[in-house]
């Protein structure tokens, strides 16, 4: 079989994200739906793409950013990939979720993001949860809530507020404890290294 990209979309049993069998031509695979209408049902699930956004979050964090990372989907293949970047490019803007969503128009070829879905490690602010909005990104799966500042259901509902000319479905709570689990190292991290330079 020639050799392809297809491994990175398509991984084998020795995958850490625990993808158990080789999908081999197509995302696509299996049995039909309970309807049996012809259509097929995706071998990857969220948790999938989620592990794929921790990837990216651990690389925020050992750039020394907040770890941060997120995956766009479209017809069930990982399409762009991001982290935050605040610190490397000193702009408040770089979150994860804007970096993506900056760089999906040249892939797809439309601001609109009709049928895209961001799996982010961290629940959206309301710049983000803005961005989605009216970039018309259909779901945002999330892991850790923000309880302080999350505009996707928690602190404020940006995604689905009524009146808005779209409205982003929401999954939140994915991982939520992996997710969670990288945030607190990573500030354990900075704190320890805040006392040493005191010491």
């Amino acid at each position: 079989m020639p050799s392809d990209d297809s491994d990175l979309l398509f991984p084998a049993a020795s995958d850490p994200d625990g993808f158990v069998f080789d999908s081999g031509n197509g995302l696509f695979d299996g049995p039909f739906d309970d309807e049996d209408d012809g259509e097929l049902k995706p071998l990857l699930g969220d948790d999938y793409y989620m592990r794929a956004a921790l990837r990216c979050a651990q690389q925020a964090a050992d750039a020394g950013e907040v770890p941060v990372g997120a995956v766009a989907v479209k017809d069930g293949l990982i399409i762009a990939r991001s982290w935050n970047q605040v610190e490397l490019l000193k702009d408040a803007t770089a979150h994860a979720e804007l970096m993506l969503i900056a760089s999906l128009p040249q892939i797809v070829g439309d601001w609109r993001l009709d049928g895209i879905d961001i799996y982010v490690t961290k629940e959206p602010c309301a710049m983000c949860a803005g961005a989605m909005v009216n970039s018309r990104i259909r779901r945002v799966v999330f892991g850790m809530r923000d309880p302080r500042c999350g505009a996707a259901g928690s602190a404020l509902d940006v995604t689905g507020f009524p009146g808005m000319l779209h409205n982003v479905e929401v999954t939140a709570g994915l991982m939520e404890e992996e997710c969670k689990e990288m945030f607190q190292a990573f500030f354990r991290t900075v704190r320890a290294n805040a006392r040493k330079k005191k010491s």
